[in-house]
């Protein structure tokens, strides 16, 4: 018999836009080379420009630059100043693949998050489609279906 997900009558969430997923100093974020351009687009630049002064490659992959102290280079006044072209990462957070593995880990995210828990109920459905389309991206495979 297949275990009952915690998430199984669904999550609420509702963004607050309080800036805290965009400022962890252990946090990184990736982004492919068409979202590199859509950035780059929004921002007026060429997207040459843009990697250059904008992005660093680690691990064979694209990932916007940080402060020092960890917060994302777009964000600020705790905004995101690029919210129109974010990346897949910030646009499925908070129901990552991660986060949702158990019980334990979406309220260890809860604590930073005060979106969770608020706004709309998100369905198990939903859920898992936000979820699944985060992990064929870091796995590398196509943006065809992410819209």
């Amino acid at each position: 018999m297949k275990k009952k997900k915690f998430y199984a009558e669904g999550l609420h969430f509702g963004c607050t836009e309080c800036g805290n997923c965009c400022s962890n100093p252990t946090g990184s974020v990736m982004l492919s080379e068409k979202e590199a351009a859509g950035i780059a687009d929004l921002l007026g630049m060429d997207e040459a420009d843009f990697l250059w002064e904008y992005t660093e490659i680690l691990r064979n992959h694209i990932f916007l630059k940080s402060h020092d102290n960890g917060d994302c280079i777009f964000l600020e006044n705790e905004r995101c100043t690029v919210y129109a072209a974010r990346p897949m990462q910030c646009s499925t957070f908070p129901f990552w693949p991660e986060n949702l593995k158990s019980q334990y880990r979406w309220n260890l995210v809860a604590k930073e998050c005060p979106g969770i828990g608020e706004g709309r109920i998100y369905p198990k459905e939903e859920i898992e489609k936000i979820a699944n389309k985060m992990k064929h991206y870091e796995e590398g495979e196509s943006e065809a279906d992410s819209g």
